[in-house]
């Protein structure tokens, strides 16, 4: 059964979706881009944009009781790949091995032209 997941620590969802759906033994992470919950505010560059990135991530994970080894698979939004070297940087600092299947792509635009968008599923134990 479908259940919707949502905290006050990562961003609301700004339309008709949800942070996250739990889905039994797996939970589906909609994107998270870089939008600090307390403030409002989107830090500078994808070094922090990324970390804040990930730390919505861990808060969504945190309601549905679960960490960040439980990621499985995200995929990785930039608004342009030579931002890669420096996101991967912290990327890799936040996952440890077995690292998440990832595939990461540039788009053409990002919401509040933020410079990542990253979206994961969870696997529960």
């Amino acid at each position: 059964m479908k259940k919707q997941i949502a905290t006050n620590n990562a961003p609301a969802a700004i339309g008709p979706y949800s942070q996250a759906i739990d889905m039994g033994n797996m939970v589906f992470i909609s994107g998270q881009i870089p939008v600090n919950p307390a403030t409002g505010e989107v830090p500078e560059g994808i070094k922090a944009q990324t970390a804040q990135s990930i730390a919505n991530i861990k808060a969504i994970l945190a309601e549905a009781g679960l960490k960040i080894n439980n990621v499985i698979k995200t995929t990785v939004f930039l608004a342009d790949m030579s931002l890669f070297g420096d996101m991967n940087e912290v990327y890799g600092q936040e996952f440890t091995m077995p690292y998440p299947a990832r595939s990461a792509v540039a788009v053409k635009e990002l919401p509040k032209q933020v410079l990542v968008e990253i979206e994961t599923i969870a696997l529960k134990d």
